[in-house]
């Protein structure tokens, strides 16, 4: 993985965005990529279901981390005639308190142990966006914290009416996920990002 933050100008810049806020937060890109590497040496990505990773579970709940409760409950309109509908279940984001034993002594328990000082937060997840893919226009009942361990120009989060690239600067930000967003890759690869539920502060 290359850690190097594109330097483009996006349309982050366009106006003050209200729905992203960039924290105090900052961790080492570099070792980032290399505990995702070693993370993805022991599990292939095909040996996760809907392409997402749980630092976290629920203790002693094995299935806290498998198929609908690695995406969560969310909101959506699917069709034409604007109907909202619910998909999944809801998630009980506070029981979230234990780091699963693959992440155990890498940077990615460093990270976990460091957001969870600050913030209130409940599942921790590593989501992958494969090239040229995109989420459903959808809202979550809380909002994320993001932080791109690899991302490319054509990887952009739209919230509202708002569209913003996240940089791979080591930087976590604060995203208003309760308002309607989606997620899309335009790029020829990968976009991985740690994405943290946000309970509130500590």
């Amino acid at each position: 993985m290359n850690a190097n933050v594109f330097p483009i100008d996006l349309p982050n810049k366009q106006k003050k965005l209200i729905n992203f806020k960039k924290t105090n937060l900052q961790f080492d890109v570099k070792k980032i990529q290399i505990a995702m590497d070693e993370i993805l040496d022991k599990i292939a990505w095909k040996e996760w279901q809907v392409k997402g990773m749980c630092i976290n579970k629920i203790p002693n709940d094995s299935t806290s981390i498998q198929g609908g409760n690695i995406r969560g409950i969310y909101w959506t309109r699917p069709d034409h005639t604007g109907v909202e509908v619910i998909r999944e279940s809801p998630i009980k984001e506070k029981l979230y308190t234990e780091i699963n034993e693959e992440f155990k002594g890498t940077y990615f328990e460093e990270i976990y142990n460091e957001l969870n000082k600050h913030y209130k937060i409940g599942r921790v997840r590593i989501l992958l966006k494969e090239p040229r893919t995109t989420l459903s226009w959808h809202r979550d009942p809380e909002p994320r914290l993001h932080l791109a361990i690899l991302t490319n120009p054509g990887s952009i989060l739209v919230i509202d009416d708002e569209a913003m690239h996240i940089p791979m600067d080591g930087h976590v930000w604060f995203t208003n996920t309760r308002k309607y967003h989606n997620a899309f890759n335009g790029g020829e690869e990968d976009r991985i990002h740690l994405v943290a539920t946000y309970l509130g502060e500590r």
